[in-house]
């Protein structure tokens, strides 16, 4: 197929197009943070839900198994949403999985512990997580082709950045959120009840952004696309997979280089610092507020630029940025303690090259499986790769004190290598034009 470049002059966003950005990038905040709180209080949960006497490791290893358990749920949540989201409508998915995501993260809040139902406890926080992660796995790739198609041609990448930024602005969230519990009340209190405000606020958080997406429009590609009966026929999934490998393929190898900034810089880092240069967890704490709020201003940026000078110009910089201040965070805490805070800040801003995954995902795949080409493939590269990262670093960490730090280089160069294969122009958003005297099909 014929691809179509992108029209150098931007188009100036409407007030309507201002309004979908702002309420989905805040909807999406919220619906992430709902699904990230549970890694900052992984510690209390793991003493309260199963048996007394469970040693520690025990305990911290079916707590984040059930953690994991929400990677695992993405790639089917996605698809089922995605493959609806093809046939009936992209905002009615949108506005589901946010619904999807409120409603277990309310009940973990309010789940009686192991003290009170034994072994049900634990069962229910697993079913409950696995619904957590059914709706992250529609939340993203969905929110990405809402928001994509949504606004003119040449605001693709302001789009995506900014829906990002609101993606990752959660995690910020949440860490605000354990941080304000954990320091207003005693350990005491936080085990006894204070965790569960966390899961609490974020229930409602769920519901009031799934009340707001009600003023969101359905995007004018899908209304065109069912105006033309262009709609996908069949399963828009046997569509992708048999015409759209090489989309696929772009597409999880982007997403492995967003998995490695997100999870190894942000998520991962401020434990392996502790353990490798004895810093506190106060400091890391501080430093990851510090990267995830960069992380948040650059994602935007970044799609700013994406529309200006295009993926592959932009990926290969930052990707390139990304592996120095990598680099620079492991080995600078380690020197100089005392910059913690601006160098994970650095690593944090570089990491905004993330945006330039969803803006290569949806110009991979036509109008009709767009959500279904981008849910499969980014929510089976997340699990996949998401799924591997951790115990590998540990073994990586075992022979090389900057084994992260060569993980995140050696996956940016993959990623570099794969924007710089996908080349420059990028697929029309739009449907293809109706045959003269016909549908499209």
């Amino acid at each position: 197929m014929t691809e179509h470049r992108v029209p150098a002059s931007p188009k100036s966003l409407s007030r309507r197009d201002v309004r979908t950005l702002v309420l989905a990038s805040l909807g999406g905040a919220l619906e992430f943070y709902d699904f990230i709180i549970f890694v900052f209080f992984a510690a209390t949960i793991s003493h309260l839900f199963f048996p007394p006497g469970t040693p520690d490791w025990l305990g911290d290893l079916q707590t984040f198994g059930i953690f994991a358990a929400g990677y695992l749920a993405r790639p089917l949540g996605g698809l089922v949403m995605a493959h609806f989201g093809d046939k009936l409508g992209r905002k009615r998915m949108f506005t589901f999985s946010i619904f999807l995501m409120a409603v277990p993260t309310l009940l973990i809040g309010l789940t009686p512990t192991y003290a009170t139902l034994g072994y049900a406890a634990p069962v229910l926080l697993l079913v409950f997580r696995m619904m957590q992660g059914a709706a992250i796995g529609g939340e993203g790739p969905g929110a990405w082709v809402f928001v994509s198609e949504h606004v003119p041609p040449g605001r693709v990448g302001l789009a995506v950045g900014m829906l990002t930024g609101g993606l990752t602005g959660g995690i910020m969230l949440g860490s605000l959120m354990a941080t304000a519990i954990n320091t207003a009340l005693a350990p005491a209190e936080v085990a006894a009840w204070g965790w569960r405000i966390a899961f609490l606020v974020g229930g409602v958080f769920g519901f009031l952004a799934m009340y707001l997406r009600r003023f969101l429009h359905e995007t004018p590609v899908f209304e065109e696309m069912r105006r033309r009966a262009g709609l996908a026929r069949g399963l828009p999934l046997r569509q992708v997979l048999a015409g759209h490998r090489r989309g696929v393929a772009v597409s999880m190898f982007a997403t492995w280089m967003l998995t490695a900034g997100i999870v190894v810089v942000i998520l991962l880092a401020p434990t392996h610092l502790q353990r490798l240069h004895g810093l506190s967890p106060a400091e890391t704490l501080r430093g990851n507020l510090a990267a995830t709020f960069c992380l948040t201003v650059s994602a935007m940026l970044c799609g700013w630029l994406l529309d200006r000078f295009g993926s592959l110009r932009v990926g290969v910089a930052g990707a390139l940025a990304m592996m120095g201040a990598t680099y620079a965070l492991y080995i600078g805490a380690g020197l100089r303690p005392d910059l913690l805070v601006p160098l994970y800040a650095l690593a944090g801003a570089t990491i905004g090259v993330i945006a330039v995954v969803p803006y290569v995902m949806i110009h991979a795949f036509p109008p009709a499986i767009r959500f279904t080409g981008v849910s499969f493939a980014y929510n089976m590269a997340y699990a996949i790769c998401a799924g591997i990262t951790p115990p590998l670093l540990t073994l990586l960490l075992a022979l090389d004190r900057l084994g992260p730090a060569h993980y995140v280089a050696a996956v940016a160069l993959v990623g570099i290598a794969t924007l710089v294969a996908n080349g420059r122009a990028p697929r029309s958003l739009a449907p293809e034009p109706a045959p003269a005297g016909g549908h499209a099909r």
